[in-house]
């Protein structure tokens, strides 16, 4: 496992290859299909964003409640593919880094080789387990979206995968050949 502090540098990114585990420690912003949507809205309005997509990792997640005296609830990844028709503006605009889970369309894929991004991944399942890695979370756009607004997450040693590297590497292909 390598300890990874986020954000993450451009030497940071491409010396990472598909495959490596990773512990994340940072700030991660969390969204899902509707933040993506106004997120791509905001930008062709050339309005201003709360925060820098270029020192921005987002965790498609829509996490559950908090309990009591806990930052969140459960916050498992949801299916990476929904976001894809999002992904190559996002990545143009300087989004270097994306969480979720399975496989990205080819177009996602050519975006995040094209702009030297990452996609790592998070195993399905894993909700209440990555809920202990987060020690703060706050909303800090699109409230009105409920689990769907985007947070922001302090991580501690939170699990990811890299599953496509700055380089092309695809680890779905590679576990096929």
């Amino acid at each position: 496992m390598k300890q990874i502090k986020l954000p993450l540098t451009e030497k940071d990114r491409s010396s990472l290859k598909a495959g490596d585990y990773l512990l994340l420690s940072g700030t991660i912003l969390t969204a899902r299909d509707a933040a993506h949507k106004r997120l791509v809205e905001s930008i062709k309005h050339q309005e201003n964003l709360p925060f820098d997509l270029t020192k921005t990792a987002i965790y498609y997640v829509g996490p559950t409640p908090a309990k009591p005296n806990q930052p969140i609830g459960a916050c498992g990844p949801t299916s990476s593919y929904r976001m894809d028709p999002f992904v190559p503006l996002l990545l143009e605009h300087g989004l270097k880094v994306m969480i979720g889970k399975g496989e990205r369309s080819d177009e996602a894929k050519l975006a995040i080789q094209k702009q030297q991004a990452l996609y790592l991944i998070v195993t399905g399942g894993i909700g209440a387990l990555a809920s202990k890695r987060v020690k703060s979370s706050k909303v800090i756009l699109y409230e009105d979206l409920g689990a769907e607004a985007i947070y922001e997450l302090e991580v501690e040693d939170f699990p990811a995968i890299v599953a496509y590297d700055t380089h092309g590497n695809d680890l779905y292909e590679s576990k096929n050949n």
